[in-house]
């Protein structure tokens, strides 16, 4: 008689509510969930910044911190002929191409003409840990949205090496 019908999940509603009516302010909460916040930003609300010694590359926060633990989303830009050198993150990243030819290298020696060019909607999955260089090694600049789970450093395989290199242009 004094077991609730329905067998486990009987057993587990009992409980619940019993919890429920220890704790009347936890059900509150339970029963009341907040609304999502929503954001929307458009491409003129975004603060871009040079990044040092970027030879004019830039990245802008779009929403998160990705100097934090937790998901962010950045975007980055690259004037023409302008690239960073092998580099990893320690976690996933996922780049996606809005503008311009983005040219894309794995593994720890840079070489330009081992380069993948991506155009717009292309999407590079990068896994945590994988070396990697890319930018504009063309005569456009380049802007791509990164999206992954901070904190998200870059981290020089060779860290002595320059880490933005100038390439196609004669100039160093």
């Amino acid at each position: 008689m004094g077991r609730p019908a329905g067998g486990a999940a009987g057993i587990a509603a009992a409980l619940m509510g019993a919890v429920a009516l220890a704790h009347p302010a936890s059900a509150r909460a339970e029963a009341a969930p907040a609304a999502p916040t929503f954001v929307r930003i458009t491409p003129s609300q975004l603060h871009w910044i040079e990044i040092p010694g970027g030879l004019g590359a830039r990245f802008a926060v779009v929403l998160g911190d990705p100097g934090k633990p937790g998901p962010y989303v950045i975007r980055a830009s690259f004037p023409p002929h302008v690239m960073d050198t092998p580099h990893i993150h320690p976690n996933d990243r996922t780049v996606t191409v809005l503008s311009g030819t983005w040219y894309t290298g794995t593994g720890p020696v840079f070489d330009l003409s081992k380069a993948v060019p991506l155009g717009p909607g292309s999407v590079m999955f990068h896994p945590g840990g994988a070396v990697h260089w890319d930018g504009s090694g063309g005569d456009t600049p380049v802007v791509v949205q990164i999206t992954g789970m901070g904190p998200a450093p870059t981290l020089p395989i060779d860290p002595k090496a320059a880490a933005w290199v100038r390439v196609g242009t004669g100039t160093p």
